[in-house]
């Protein structure tokens, strides 16, 4: 005769966070319920407890697990996109946009219910806002570098590309909500057109203002 196999620590927060994100991404964090996380777990709301301590412990947790899911697909994307900045930056919004077309559940808890919560979910979202940020404003600042503008446009320059690029990917996660058949690829491709195109066309001495046509 053959036992139950005992489940991992780690295994089992696992599927306690899986259900947790279906959860929370269906409810919203005031209206979801430990009975039913557990529930859909398969295991006893004591159980969740024991492993994720509080309800705030357990929404910590899925932010952590998907922010961490998030930037390691940027990453990945970015590290294997191509040689050229402009490649690789391409390869991780492609990775972002996808990221969140595959997982909405997940988006959802992330983007739309953190930073509404308490102040220790603000700060685990802001740390992995940081996270991004600097990959992206990485790969800008690489992107001047190796365009020889590093002259014309400074740290601050960069930056701010940084933030307004991760701004607008930002923005058009709920755009593509709405938008069902634009495709993560397509959605990538358009943003680089206006980013990126933009950004060389100033690097060449095209600068607008008021009045100059």
């Amino acid at each position: 005769m053959t036992g139950r196999r005992r489940v991992p620590r780690h295994e089992r927060e696992q599927q306690i966070i899986d259900a947790a994100v279906q959860v929370f991404a269906k409810r919203g964090y005031h209206a979801a319920s430990v009975d039913e996380i557990a529930e859909l777990a398969g295991i006893s709301k004591p159980m969740v407890y024991l492993y994720l301590d509080s309800k705030e412990g357990l929404f910590l947790a899925c932010l952590r697990r998907e922010a961490d899911r998030l930037v390691a697909a940027f990453q990945d994307a970015a590290a294997t996109g191509g040689a050229a900045p402009e490649l690789r930056l391409h390869a991780a919004l492609l990775a972002f946009f996808s990221f969140v077309a595959e997982h909405r559940d997940s988006w959802v808890v992330l983007h739309r219910q953190a930073s509404e919560l308490t102040e220790s979910i603000a700060a685990a979202v802001a740390e992995a806002r940081r996270a991004v940020m600097a990959e992206v404003a990485g790969l800008v600042w690489t992107g001047i570098t190796e365009s020889g503008g590093a002259s014309q446009l400074s740290d601050d320059d960069a930056d701010f590309v940084a933030h307004a690029l991760v701004g607008a990917a930002d923005s058009l996660t709920d755009w593509m909500a709405n938008h069902p058949d634009q495709s993560p690829q397509g959605v990538t491709l358009r943003l680089m057109n206006m980013v990126w195109v933009g950004m060389g066309r100033v690097l060449e001495g095209e600068v607008w203002g008021p009045g100059r046509g």
